[in-house]
């Protein structure tokens, strides 16, 4: 019985899209359901989901959103600085902890035989990722090439090589043109505001852009799959 109460209690206190937004808005005037939601793509938050899908927020969950937004806000910190920050304050049992010094994320860099290894790719598929343009000869690799890695790796198994990819490499290419040319006036700015705000909204660019290709793909294999 008293464990049944406590549920309820807890479940009491998780708070929905619209009350976390009545709780922050007034301190972050241009927080949105939208942006709540690309925090969360970003790891920023994990809020809790109902059977029927809704979003819900623990008290937790509204301060981890709270202190991000104020180091988005006062710091001028990307997401990915902010959501390890945020990681090791939750590690440290919710302690104050410095703030990072650097706006920009550590990157860890690997050779050539780690980014085989972690991706567990064969040598002549990076060679041809390489010759095709995917990815650049370098002496290390970056996160990014691990990740695009592995997705070639499990695109071949499929029998679809890095040379079928050369017009997503292109396409990739004119979407970039296309957030660069609508942060254009954010990036021209000379203040650290204005660049920090060009900053948090190119992925979240990019980010719909992958939606709305997603959701192409997506109409045309109905039209082909049975």
């Amino acid at each position: 019985m008293a464990a049944a109460a406590a549920e309820r209690s807890a479940s009491a206190a998780l708070l929905s899209i619209g009350q976390v937004l009545a709780k922050l808005t007034p301190d972050f005037p241009n927080l949105t359901s939208s942006k709540l939601r690309y925090l969360e793509e970003q790891g920023i938050v994990s809020p809790r989901r109902t059977q029927s899908g809704y979003r819900k927020f623990s008290p937790e969950d509204v301060e981890r959103l709270r202190l991000g937004l104020v180091l988005q806000r006062d710091h001028y910190l990307p997401l990915s600085v902010i959501r390890a920050h945020l990681d090791d304050v939750e590690a440290n049992g919710g302690g104050q902890l410095p703030l990072p010094t650097s706006i920009h994320s550590a990157t860890r860099s690997v050779t050539r035989a780690d980014l085989l290894a972690a991706a567990g790719a064969a040598p002549q598929l990076l060679n041809d990722a390489i010759s095709i343009g995917l990815i650049q000869a370098s002496d290390a690799y970056d996160e990014h090439a691990v990740a695009l890695m592995r997705a070639l790796v499990a695109l071949d198994r499929h029998g679809i090589e890095p040379r079928h990819l050369r017009a997503v490499r292109q396409s990739a290419d004119r979407d970039a043109d296309l957030v660069d040319k609508a942060l254009t006036p954010l990036i021209r700015r000379s203040d650290a505001r204005s660049r920090a705000k060009a900053g948090e909204l190119g992925p979240e660019l990019a980010a719909r852009l992958d939606e709305v290709r997603g959701i192409f793909v997506r109409q045309a294999l109905s039209r082909i799959l049975p």
